[in-house]
C-alpha cells in the first residue's frame, strides 16, 4: 500500500451501480494522475472485476467473509476477489462487523495472496485490537459520523489522535488512516494534520454532481 492515501468506497449506492461504478473509477484515476496522489477505489463486488481491469490505480473490494472459494453460496471467499483483480481487502467496516475469530482468518487469508488490507474499527481500542493482526492500515471511524456530513475529523479529533498515539507506539508499521463524514478537501487536511496517513470515504465523491472535480478537491490535500 502507498501511502498518504484516498480510498473511496462505493458501497452499493445507485450512483456507482453498473458502468457508473466505472466512470467514477476512471475519474478517480484521471486525478491521481494529475495530482501525483494514491487513490483507491472500493466498487460494489458486482463492479469489482470490470473496475479492476479497466483502470491502472488500486480497486480494493469492499469486504469478504470466507477465505477460501468452495461451497459456499453467496459467500465472497478472499481468493475470489483476488482472483476479480482487487489489489487490496477492506474489512470489517461498521456496516459489514465481523467477529474476531472470522476477522483473524480473513486478515491472514489477504495477507497470505498479497492484497493490500484495511482494517475498519470504531474507536482508539477497537483499532488497537484491530493492527495487532498487522493490517497495511486501520481505519478508524466512529459510526454515529458516518453518512452525516460531520467529519470525524473536525467532530471528534480526539479518537484520531488517540487511534494514532495507540496504534504507532505499539505496530509502527500499521498506518492509520480515517473516515466517517468526510465531505471537503478541508476535512482531509484536517485529518492529515491529525496525524493519520489517508482518509476512507464515499458518499462525498460517488454522490457528487462531478465526480472527477469533487475527487480532484478531496485528493489535493495528499500532494500538499
Amino acid at each position: 500500500m502507498r501511502l498518504p492515501i484516498l480510498i473511496i468506497n462505493f458501497k452499493a449506492y445507485a450512483e456507482a451501480a453498473g458502468r457508473r461504478a466505472l466512470e467514477i473509477a476512471k475519474a478517480a484515476e484521471r486525478a491521481a494522475r494529475e495530482l501525483g496522489v494514491n487513490i483507491a477505489v472500493a466498487p460494489n463486488h458486482l463492479e469489482l472485476a470490470l473496475v479492476a481491469q479497466s483502470v491502472d490505480i488500486p480497486v480494493y473490494a469492499q469486504g469478504a467473509d470466507v477465505e477460501t472459494p468452495g461451497a459456499h453460496t453467496a459467500h465472497v471467499a478472499v481468493d475470489n476477489v483476488k482472483e476479480a483483480g482487487a489489489a487490496g481487502l477492506i474489512l470489517n467496516h461498521s456496516e459489514a462487523p465481523l467477529a474476531l475469530s472470522q476477522l483473524s482468518r480473513l486478515a491472514a487469508r489477504a495477507k497470505a495472496v498479497g492484497l493490500d488490507l484495511v482494517i475498519c474499527a470504531p474507536d482508539p481500542d477497537t483499532s488497537l485490537a484491530a493492527a495487532a493482526l498487522k493490517p497495511h492500515a486501520v481505519a478508524v471511524e466512529p459510526p454515529e459520523l458516518i453518512g452525516t456530513g460531520r467529519a470525524v475529523s473536525r467532530y471528534k479529533p480526539e479518537a484520531v489522535v488517540q487511534t494514532v498515539e495507540k496504534v504507532s507506539r505499539h505496530f509502527p508499521d500499521v498506518a492509520v488512516i480515517t473516515g466517517a463524514g468526510i465531505e471537503s478537501g478541508e476535512d482531509v487536511a484536517a485529518a492529515l494534520k491529525l496525524g493519520t496517513r489517508g482518509v476512507l470515504l464515499a458518499s462525498a465523491a460517488v454522490k457528487a454532481k462531478d465526480h472527477y472535480q469533487k475527487i480532484l478537491e478531496l485528493a489535493k490535500p495528499l500532494a500538499d
